[in-house]
């Protein structure tokens, strides 16, 4: 799988989570400070959020130092469903019920422990089938509000 990764700045959490996601065997996209880039959270969640929604690549992880400014800017970018997820289960359900592509993670909160933790279960699960009119349902209301 190609992950697009960004933060606002590189950190110990950071460096673990691409050496973790590198060892899995996924290929990485790092943007922002990640690539050697001098950008705020608000733009490097932008640029992780556009790279993800034109399918540059398939999914995205995303950090800033509460997690939440980085959720709320890629959010923003139509076809982007990003999830702050602070433990496993979370992470979980994001996968099942949201059908997640961004998962956000706090830098100030999170440990490697946990952010291994969030990282097997956010990959190791997919949307239930059940929950895909929910999802549908998203789209229709980020379209209906994309315009205005």
């Amino acid at each position: 799988m190609k992950i697009a990764i960004a933060s606002d700045e590189k950190t110990p959490l950071t460096d673990f989570v691409i050496e973790e996601l590198k060892q899995r065997g996924h290929e990485l996209i790092l943007l922002g400070p990640l690539a050697g880039e001098d950008l705020p959270w608000t733009l490097a969640s932008e640029k992780l959020a556009v790279t993800v929604a034109e399918r540059k690549a398939d999914e995205g992880v995303l950090f800033c130092y509460t997690g939440t400014g980085a959720s709320i800017a890629a959010n923003k970018v139509p076809n982007i469903r990003a999830a702050l997820c602070g433990d496993a289960q979370t992470a979980k359900g994001a996968r099942w019920w949201n059908d997640a592509n961004v998962l956000v993670m706090s830098l100030r909160a999170t440990s490697t422990e946990v952010a291994k933790e969030i990282l097997d279960a956010w990959y190791s699960e997919t949307v239930k089938e059940d929950e895909k009119p929910t999802i549908a349902h998203l789209r229709e209301i980020e379209s209906r509000h994309a315009a205005k």
